[in-house]
């Protein structure tokens, strides 16, 4: 990996013994730093953070990257004493210390090996004995500065991301309720182990089977999804494909129902009751069409801002809107779209789900829902007017960028996230996009006019190590209430964010926790993470469906992080949590019973599984 970020948590490794940088296991008053080992059972290793320093300004040549190496426990740094026998301590830091700066360089043709070299006058870190590093009774070798030999393998360090600190939460579990009249229910069971405690942290109810439909067993209904590279969130901009489900308030009555789109039958869904549960009758919500195709994109959205629902269908004749009934369903749109663009027909455009992205935003701040896209030469928008008409789109692109060709940029749906977005607080909505070499901006003027791209941040990019949209989710919004909107990804590290400064603009990017990044084993093949605020304190945490479980990281209110906790043992990839898997069992965070909290809701095998969120503070006896 390259030279570690300052917010990272790592342990230093000996490349010859496999040992971790530290202190004795006995430790001295001189400060005096090891190598060791750490047994399972035993202490867990050091660990340490690197802090750039200042570069000097001036006109001299630019001085290579000197780095602060600081206990991530307190404030003792690598310090080098010039003591006789060489030996390398840990002790207070003072700023502007030269011999407490360090060169990382990096072993020629050995990946991720680095010489710890002091600034003062090149000499390397290595081992006292490197013969035979384990010579004493307690099996700590003394690190010490020695001249740099390029083949002596103990002068060669390996920085690995530590493991994050993690807690693991209690929960609640449901336990059945017989009634007279033969119904079953089911409650809450509070553990004589547990009792309500101010400041503790607020947990999930173990999961419970609510529905046994929409399920990806065959009794279940068997649903697997066709459509490749959609997001079924039922969120405007974004669309469901065939045999997708989620959750949608299908008559804006602030609670949320389930959809899903059946093969031949076309949207079904099942009421929620209001209580975490939901009807056991499926209903048709949206017949499908006669010219209906498996390519179709479908999405629920509130079009004009009136309250009321629209299904909207990206088919292959084009845009195609169906406006709801009375008895609350959506009717098949027949005769002519729309708008004759946007669709995967070649008359409609040739729009294909894993080429050519499009949105339902509104980009203007007038209260209707706009429909851009990005074609293969660049943006394509088509304003919604008064009367609700869709404007034709024009013979050029708004933009010519942010596009599939090469001419256009060369944007690939799977690699570079783009999205739109107020970056300026001017009411109207700009273009971001994370390309190979980092994060571009366009701007939108009054006039409805976007600005060719400005290179803004080298980061959450390919070239940076964000592999592609699926392994390293990228999100763009507020991480306090009262902030601007920032830019939050789950790199290859960790969760990485870059603060909005109003003006279309970023800070550069920072790694604010230690965890949810492919170094701490979290993959997009097994886990699913996105942010959400599950304490009702208006900051999104971070979620992510792990192997134990669901893990949150609290947001502190400031744009920090708390470490990961597991709030629910379910809905996690290993056997003992529910065997979930991302490409079968869709998960999401929803409130399903109007009490403005978010709760969990899964697909799984055998049906629709809830765990409600308690929003209560408990702490163990």
């Amino acid at each position: 990996m390259p030279v570690p970020t300052k917010e990272l948590k790592l342990e230093i490794v000996n490349a010859a013994t496999g040992k971790t940088l530290g202190a004795k296991a006995a430790p001295g008053a001189d400060g005096a730093l090891v190598v060791r080992d750490f047994p399972d059972d035993g202490p867990s290793p050091e660990q340490w953070q690197l802090t750039p320093v200042q570069a000097a300004q001036g006109g001299q040549a630019q001085e290579e990257q000197a780095y602060v190496i600081r206990s991530a426990a307190g404030d003792k740094v690598l310090d080098n004493p010039g003591a006789a026998d060489r030996s390398v301590r840990q002790w207070d830091a003072a700023a502007g210390r030269k011999d407490q700066q360090w060169h990382l360089v990096p072993v020629e043709g050995e990946a991720g090996l680095y010489f710890i070299e002091a600034a003062t006058d090149g000499a390397v870190l290595d081992l006292a004995d490197p013969d035979d590093p384990g010579n004493d009774d307690q099996d700590d070798t003394r690190v010490v500065l020695r001249e740099r030999e390029d083949g002596a393998a103990s002068q060669r360090w390996r920085f690995v991301t530590a493991e994050p600190e993690r807690v693991s939460d209690p929960v609640l579990p449901w336990a059945p309720l017989d009634h007279w009249n033969g119904r079953r229910s089911w409650r809450l069971v509070r553990p004589t182990a547990l009792r309500p405690a101010p400041g503790a942290t607020p947990c999930f109810s173990d999961m419970l089977l609510v529905l046994e439909k929409f399920g990806s067993d065959q009794d279940a209904g068997g649903w697997k999804s066709h459509q490749a590279n959609t997001f079924p969130s039922g969120q405007p901009g974004w669309w469901a494909g065939l045999g997708d489900r989620f959750l949608a308030d299908t008559v804006e009555a602030g609670r949320k129902d389930i959809v899903g789109l059946k093969p031949a039958k076309g949207a079904v869904t099942s009421s929620g009751r209001g209580d975490g549960t939901f009807d056991d009758d499926e209903r048709v919500l949206h017949p499908t069409a006669p010219s209906a195709s498996p390519s179709d994109l479908w999405t629920l959205a509130d079009l004009t801002g009136d309250g009321k629902p629209n299904v909207v269908v990206l088919a292959t004749d084009g845009v195609r809107v169906s406006p709801q009934d009375q008895d609350g369903t959506f009717p098949p749109a027949d005769g002519e779209p729309v708008l004759n663009a946007f669709g995967h027909g070649q008359q409609a455009g040739g729009w294909l789900a894993d080429k050519h992205p499009r949105f339902l935003a509104d980009t203007t701040g007038g209260g209707r829902l706009d429909i851009v896209g990005f074609h293969d030469d660049g943006v394509w928008v088509s304003l919604q007017d008064e009367d609700g008409t869709f404007a034709p789109l024009g013979d050029e692109p708004v933009l010519k960028a942010f596009g599939h060709d090469e001419e256009a940029g060369g944007w690939l749906a799977d690699k570079h996230p783009r999205f739109l977005a107020d970056t300026t607080g001017g009411g109207r909505l700009d273009i971001v996009g994370c390309h190979d070499d980092g994060v571009w901006v366009s701007l939108q003027d009054e006039d409805g006019n976007f600005a060719e791209p400005l290179y803004i941040l080298d980061d959450f990019g390919t070239d940076q190590g964000w592999s592609s949209v699926e392994e390293h989710p990228r999100f763009l919004l507020k991480t306090t209430s009262d902030g601007e909107l920032d830019i939050v990804g789950f790199g290859p590290q960790g969760v990485v964010v870059a603060r909005g400064l109003g003006d279309g603009t970023f800070e550069p990017a920072k790694l604010v926790l230690n965890d949810f990044g492919h170094a701490q084993g979290w993959t997009s093949k097994k886990h699913a993470r996105l942010l959400a605020d599950t304490t009702g304190d208006g900051n999104p945490d971070i979620v992510g469906f792990g192997d134990e479980g669901v893990w949150v990281s609290h947001n502190r209110g400031d744009g920090q992080f708390e470490q990961a906790q597991l709030v629910c043992r379910g809905f996690g990839y290993n056997e003992d949590a529910g065997a979930w898997r991302v490409d079968r069992h869709p998960r999401f965070l929803a409130d399903i019973t109007g009490d403005g909290r978010l709760d969990i809701v899964g697909f799984g095998g055998p049906g629709v599984y809830v765990a409600r969120n308690l929003f209560r503070r408990f702490r163990t006896r």
